[in-house]
């Protein structure tokens, strides 16, 4: 069988999908600050997308754009038809989530789980091509410790080896994916809480970068504990392009920064006051459509980080709220009181 070559352009940097994080508001808030990087959904359940609130999960403001929808499922034909549905919003990409390490996700054989049935994932990117022209990526782990989850005459629970990964890749990309995201750490699935399996686990780089010198055809991303410029700088010497996971929620204004990455790209000449004048519009917008204020601004709490004011708009933006304030009041507020350093301070 032929290589297959995407012809899908890697982003240089995308910010990951994050339970409760990568909603709209915050999706429209970065948007702001990067204006090339990739955004992503939160992860989204094919029975969710089936038999949800569509409007509800699938809605974006096309100013978000690039972005794409990420998929958890292990039903062949529901990950289709989840993914036909999906059509109608029009999404850039579709990714398939194999490397959610929660033990809710990993008892409903979905996210990091399925890297110990590579053939089903195999048939779930073939399910979501055949439903889709847009381009479909596989985020996963290098590796997962499948004790306590996986059946217990499964002929193997260990899939933490680089030869593991390697034969997980050689089955999957036979169904034509665009881009392997890689998370550099392996998922524990019993033992270890979401949160602390995106910290334990030792990060091993460059496994993902012996991938990408291996497989040189495939687009290989990276993920998993990049937390400054100059380490998207030194990644991109090795793979494809980066993801950035929690340091794009707690220090936002860093990605006014990633954009130079990308040809012809720049940093976003942008200041924080110049971020708060146009979330005051949105928030407008949102009152407007009888959306919750706070659930847009409490994803913006980071937009200060390692600044002066930064305590003073946390405490801005965390309810109570003075009787009688709306978010765009709470907005204006801050714009009146916050430090003018801070408030003026421009990316480059």
């Amino acid at each position: 069988m032929p290589k297959y070559i995407s012809k899908i352009e890697t982003p240089k940097v995308s910010i990951a999908p994050m339970i409760d994080r990568t909603v709209r508001g915050f999706r429209y808030f970065i948007r702001l600050i990067t204006k090339r990087s990739l955004l992503y959904t939160e992860m989204i359940t094919t029975h969710a997308i089936l038999h949800g609130d569509r409007n509800k999960i699938l809605d974006f403001d096309l100013s978000e754009r690039p972005i794409a929808l990420q998929i958890a499922g292990s039903d062949p034909k529901e990950i289709y038809e989840a993914v036909k549905v999906a059509e109608k919003w029009d999404y850039d990409e579709i990714n398939l989530n194999v490397g959610c390490p929660s033990n809710r996700v990993s008892g409903h054989m979905m996210g990091a789980v399925l890297m110990a049935y590579p053939e089903l994932v195999a048939k779930m990117v073939k399910a979501m091509r055949r439903a889709t022209d847009k381009a479909v990526t596989v985020k996963h782990r290098i590796g997962i410790d499948g004790t306590g989850i996986l059946p217990k005459d499964f002929k193997k629970v260990h899939f933490d080896q680089y030869k593991d990964m390697q034969e997980f890749i050689k089955i999957v990309e036979g169904s034509k994916v665009d881009r392997f995201t890689v998370h550099a750490r392996i998922a524990i699935l019993a033992g270890l809480s979401a949160k602390e399996n995106r910290k334990i686990p030792p990060l091993r780089y460059n496994e993902v970068y012996r991938l990408k010198k291996e497989f040189p055809h495939l687009k290989i991303e990276i993920n998993g504990g990049i937390n400054t410029i100059r380490e998207i700088e030194d990644h991109l010497k090795y793979v494809d392009g980066v993801m950035l996971g929690r340091v794009a929620y707690d220090n936002p204004f860093i990605l006014a920064k990633v954009d130079q990455f990308f040809e012809k790209g720049k940093i976003n000449n942008i200041s924080r006051r110049e971020i708060i004048e146009e979330m005051i519009s949105y928030v407008e917008q949102v009152e407007a459509e009888d959306r919750s204020e706070y659930e847009t601004l409490r994803h913006t709490l980071g937009l200060f980080y390692g600044k002066a004011g930064s305590k003073q708009w946390r405490q801005l933006i965390t309810p109570p709220w003075p009787t009688g304030y709306s978010g765009k009041d709470i907005l204006e507020y801050a714009l009146e009181v916050l430090p003018e350093e801070s408030l003026d301070e421009r990316s480059i």
